[in-house]
C-alpha cells in the first residue's frame, strides 16, 4: 500500500499574481491592503521574500473587499470589525 502524501497548507498557497485574479483586486491594491490590515492579512514570505496567499488569507481578502467596497466601510471601520470578529472567534 503506498504511503499517502501529507499536504502541507503551504502547498495550497498561491503567489500574489493569482490571489490578485482569485478575488478581483489588484495586485497593488493587495499590498496596500497587507500594510493597513496587519495582522489580519498577513500572506506567508517564501526566502526569496515573495508573498503566497494561503486559503484563509483569499477569505481574508475577500472579507475586506466586501467590507470596503460592498458595505461602505471606511478603511479605519473595517479594521474595526475584523478586530471585533478575531476576538469573538477567541472567545
Amino acid at each position: 500500500m503506498p504511503a499517502e502524501k501529507k499536504t502541507n497548507r503551504n502547498d495550497r498557497a498561491v503567489s500574489i499574481s493569482v490571489a490578485s485574479e482569485i478575488t478581483g483586486v489588484e495586485v497593488h491594491t493587495l499590498r496596500y491592503w497587507e500594510s493597513e490590515f496587519l495582522p489580519f492579512l498577513e500572506p506567508i514570505r517564501t526566502d526569496g521574500g515573495q508573498r503566497r496567499y494561503r486559503p484563509e488569507d483569499i477569505q481574508t481578502v475577500f472579507l475586506i473587499k466586501k467590507l470596503l467596497r460592498d458595505d461602505m466601510f471606511s478603511i479605519a471601520g473595517a479594521k474595526r470589525h475584523l478586530a471585533r470578529l478575531a476576538r469573538s472567534q477567541a472567545a
